[in-house]
């Protein structure tokens, strides 16, 4: 008598197994696709809302020239520089000041501001979120409040003796405490979000305020295309 075999058909379980892969592999194609067809986009959005922040936070500006710091200096950027700021000008050619973006960590993620600092008065002029997940109601504070956004139109932030770091640290205060005008009038009810603001510009003033003021004659002129 010879032995036989059973043949067993494929399980539903591996079946269907088999068919959730393709779909996890046909949605994920379906997403690489659709980020690479829109990020050109997603981009030149960002790009105009970047050079619109840019007028906002330096006052009195109708044309702005971007720089980069390499090789202890400014000069005009280019498009694969890292690290730039952004000088502004008035309708005359007359420089006004300097648009710096910053980033930090919030309550909820990443904050991502932009502010303005003018070197001749040694204060920031203007501030703007470009973007931040900050909690709606509370958190998202930090870009309508008006209160608080005072704070940022003639913040001291004034250089040391030496000119190599701030005189005074940027700090956020307790709302109603404010006495000085390198302290941060907080909001109540986001403290950590408005706590979060007060580092960010202080971190990035102590690294770039130094830097912009001892060359400031870098930006005297723009470049006309």
């Amino acid at each position: 008598m010879s032995d036989s075999k059973t043949i067993t058909p494929p399980s539903n379980s591996f079946k269907m197994l088999r068919a959730m892969a393709g779909i996890g592999i046909l949605c994920g194609l379906l997403i690489v696709f659709t980020y690479e067809g829109t990020l050109p986009r997603i981009e030149l959005l960002r790009a105009e809302a970047l050079k619109e922040a840019i007028f906002k936070v330096v006052p009195g500006i109708t044309q702005m020239q971007p720089f980069a710091y390499k090789n202890n200096a400014f000069v005009p950027a280019e498009e694969s520089d890292p690290d730039v700021v952004y000088a502004g000008y008035d309708s005359e050619g007359n420089f006004k000041g300097v648009a710096i973006v910053a980033t930090g960590q919030g309550y909820a993620d990443v904050i991502k501001v932009i502010y303005g600092y003018a070197p001749e008065q040694e204060q920031v002029v203007g501030f703007y979120v470009l973007e931040s997940k900050e909690t709606p109601g509370l958190g998202d504070k930090i870009e309508k409040d008006p209160t608080f956004l005072e704070n940022f139109t003639a913040m001291d932030v004034a250089l040391n003796p030496d000119k190599s770091g701030l005189e005074n640290r940027v700090i956020t205060v307790k709302k109603g405490t404010k006495t000085h005008s390198w302290e941060v009038d907080g909001i109540s009810g986001a403290t950590i979000s408005s706590r979060a603001i007060g580092e960010i510009i202080n971190q990035s003033a102590s690294e770039w305020a130094p830097l912009i003021y001892q060359n400031k004659t870098a930006f005297k002129s723009i470049k006309n295309e």
